[in-house]
């Protein structure tokens, strides 16, 4: 797998958490521990993508 190709990977995993960190925040009784482990997921995605960009 190349490197773009890996940043785009992890992009999509990104914006699909993204779409389940939203989809829970709009439930009527959001659940705290889900919304901050999908947010932490978020997060590694983004720094592991920030690191990837820096080798391009």
């Amino acid at each position: 797998m190349s490197l773009q190709s890996r940043i785009e990977s992890l992009k999509d995993r990104h914006d699909a958490l993204d779409a389940r960190v939203s989809e829970e925040d709009h439930r009527p009784r959001p659940d705290p521990d889900a919304l901050m482990r999908l947010k932490g997921q978020k997060l590694k995605l983004k720094d592991e993508m920030a690191r990837l960009s820096t080798r391009t």
